[in-house]
């Protein structure tokens, strides 16, 4: 192929007032009086915090083959301007709760081909525009709200979520070169799987759905993974191009999720 509020504090001061009165007598009997008026201090307010926004996170992956450049809109405003096919966004940070979600051709503005309103609680999200734009296709197009998983595995693993964007490729396992393990089984179109495996370099192997996940093998991509990293490996394009309206190739795109 991957932003708050202060409240005023009152403050009161009681006044201070003291009166003094003296009255004196010049001959015998006479008395001083005195009068003093004590002095109550008014309590400060404790201010109440504002608590923090929550926060949600979004990205956006342009995975569909025959469609155009797009500008993506959020809640009226441009947020992404000419995304092309294949393309991850980086993570847009928005308040939590319901967003307007508009996706339009870069070239042709007025052609609309996604407006809903997404309802994100806090997290991270990714905004997936899967299959083809023709209608006629079988895998129409549609967005897909992934839930994002951004903790750390632990040092020595990586978290690998494979996600099926290929519109004309069948159900598909995904093996590892040379020992043959199934790293993800039986995955159709729209489809994710997530598994964690040891750090390293990997040969991951596509093929055909099978019950022993022997299939014939119909492409092979080289994919190193850190240790205490997520990653989302998109299957993604025509698996047979000459056969499609859209010259995108079969390919295997890895992003970083932290």
């Amino acid at each position: 192929m991957t932003n708050m509020k202060r409240r005023d504090v009152l403050r009161g001061f009681g006044g201070v007032a003291i009166a003094g009165g003296l009255a004196g007598c010049m001959g015998g009997g006479g008395t001083d009086d005195e009068t003093e008026t004590t002095t109550t201090a008014t309590p400060t307010p404790t201010p109440t915090p504002t608590p923090e926004p929550e926060m949600a996170m979004l990205r956006v992956a342009h995975l569909s083959p025959d469609a155009p450049n797009v500008d993506v809109y959020v809640d009226g405003s441009v947020a992404l301007s000419d995304v092309p096919f294949g393309a991850v966004s980086d993570y847009l940070a928005l308040t939590a709760g319901s967003h307007q979600v508009t996706i339009r051709a870069t070239d042709a503005p007025d052609t609309v081909v996604f407006d809903e309103t997404l309802d994100l609680a806090a997290g991270a999200y990714t905004a997936a525009a899967l299959g083809e734009l023709d209608s006629a296709a079988e895998n129409g197009f549609a967005v897909s709200l992934l839930e994002d998983d951004r903790s750390a595995p632990a040092d020595d693993a990586a978290r690998v979520r494979v996600l099926h964007a290929s519109p004309d490729a069948p159900a598909v396992d995904v093996t590892v070169a040379g020992s043959g393990d199934a790293l993800v089984d039986g995955a159709a179109f729209g489809d994710a799987a997530t598994v964690e495996v040891p750090a390293g370099d990997y040969t991951l192997q596509i093929r055909g759905d099978t019950e022993s996940n022997d299939g014939d093998v119909v492409a092979e991509f080289d994919v190193t993974v850190e240790g205490g990293r997520a990653y989302t490996a998109i299957a993604l394009g025509y698996l047979t191009p000459d056969d499609e309206p859209a010259d995108a190739a079969f390919d295997l795109s890895v992003v970083a999720d932290n």
